[in-house]
């Protein structure tokens, strides 16, 4: 403990240690809220000893693995969960081992054996298809080696779409993939990394479940957890703990700190399958957000090197009399258009207003109860299979992997 006076200020708190990232003229103090600061000095600072820590004996728990226990694997890609501090910038960094995050939950060692590989470590905004693909091809190859269940770490910015991708990319899987992030990082006293990494085990373990699904809080404290399916969930707040919700559906789980599972939703069960991974997929998709006033212009050069349009219409799924023509115009090209909303909720409906009957004479293929985001990556996924419009609209309208809801639900 000690006592640090810079530039007219005093604080008091634990003198933290300097490793890799540390500035040589900043000291870290951890306050007495649990949450670090760093200040710099200069030689008119003054730092005093206040107290010495005392000495705690640690309870090393022995290092054989339980044989009975199944075998979990672990695929760290980044993310605030895999996250440490940057003390110079004040920025987080990516782990860049997933044996360090799993060793900030011991208690994992009571419900799985553990394995785990750094398959790249990014934040998750750098994703892109080529990662996708990776990602997709470690994870097959872990259920086929006989995992109970692969975690997959993760960044939450872009969770949803690497949960989708990975859902179309993997089809059929005899056990359960769990993307699990973060709001905040692991130094922070409320960090969300510790409570989902163990429900993502425990649901591994305990749930007959087999489809690729994201785990993270419920609620904003630490009471419980929902298991989202891969394809309908969304991040809906920037910061909350509880930031991701399914849409259009409800949760599949939920799970309480003691680890009592409720499942609310149908899904897939285990099997035993094995994983055939087709990870083609068409890079040149693009995902338009209609606004008033949108140029037609605007569309044609940002589909002049694409092979297919989501676009995240208004309401029913609308866009403007322009827009329309322009779309008819990709269409008569051999370009697909898929239409999305951006309510998010409900479903889009091309029959109830002249706009949508347009968009139909246009070509326009619906895009059902689909996240716009959903259905920009099952486009890519599907035109990596197929050129033939016909068949893109079927397979479109196709319920692949649970992205369209077969009713409405409150």
């Amino acid at each position: 403990m000690v006592r640090l006076k810079a530039e007219g200020m005093e604080y008091t708190g634990i003198l933290m240690p300097h490793h890799e990232f540390s500035h040589p003229d900043v000291i870290i103090i951890k306050l007495k809220s649990g949450y670090n600061a760093g200040i710099k000095v200069d030689e008119r600072s003054e730092l005093t000893l206040v107290s010495k820590a005392q000495e705690r004996p640690l309870k090393r728990k022995s290092a054989k693995e339980d044989s009975s226990l199944p075998t979990i694997s672990f695929l760290g890609t980044g993310g605030t969960i895999a996250s440490y501090v940057d003390y110079r910038t004040g920025a987080v960094h990516p782990a860049l081992k997933a044996e360090d995050l799993v060793a900030t939950v011991p208690e994992l060692s009571e419900i799985c054996r553990m394995r785990s590989k750094v398959v790249f470590s990014i934040f998750s905004e750098n994703m892109n298809v080529e990662t996708w693909q990776s990602l997709a091809t470690a994870v097959a190859d872990e259920l086929n080696d006989g995992v109970e269940g692969v975690i997959v770490p993760h960044g939450t910015d872009t969770l949803g779409f690497t949960s989708a991708a990975l859902s179309l990319m993997l089809g059929d899987i005899p056990r359960s993939v769990i993307l699990v992030g973060a709001q905040r990082s692991s130094d922070r006293p409320s960090s969300d990394s510790y409570i989902n990494l163990l429900s993502a085990a425990r649901f591994c373990v305990k749930a007959q479940a087999a489809e690729v699904f994201v785990l993270m809080h419920g609620e904003t404290s630490d009471s419980y957890v929902h298991v989202h399916r891969g394809t309908k969930v969304r991040k809906m707040h920037t910061s909350r703990r509880d930031a991701f919700h399914s849409v259009n559906e409800g949760p599949v789980a939920r799970m309480d700190l003691k680890g009592e599972l409720e499942m609310l939703g149908e899904c897939q069960v285990k099997r035993p399958v094995k994983v055939s991974p087709d990870v083609r997929m068409e890079k040149n998709v693009a995902l338009l957000h209609f606004y008033p006033g949108m140029g037609p212009e605007m569309v044609r050069r940002v589909m002049q090197d694409q092979r297919g349009l989501v676009v995240a219409g208004t309401g029913l799924g609308h866009v403007s009399r322009e827009i329309v023509q322009v779309i008819k115009e990709q269409v008569s090209q051999g370009k697909p258009v898929v239409m999305t909303s951006q309510c998010l909720g409900g479903r889009v409906n091309l029959n109830v207003y002249d706009t949508g009957r347009d968009l139909l004479s246009a070509g326009v293929i619906s895009g059902e109860d689909m996240l716009p985001e959903t259905a920009l990556i099952k486009l890519m996924w599907v035109l990596g299979r197929t050129d033939s419009l016909e068949q893109v609209e079927r397979m479109m309208s196709e319920n692949l992997r649970g992205e369209i809801a077969k009713r409405r639900e409150l």
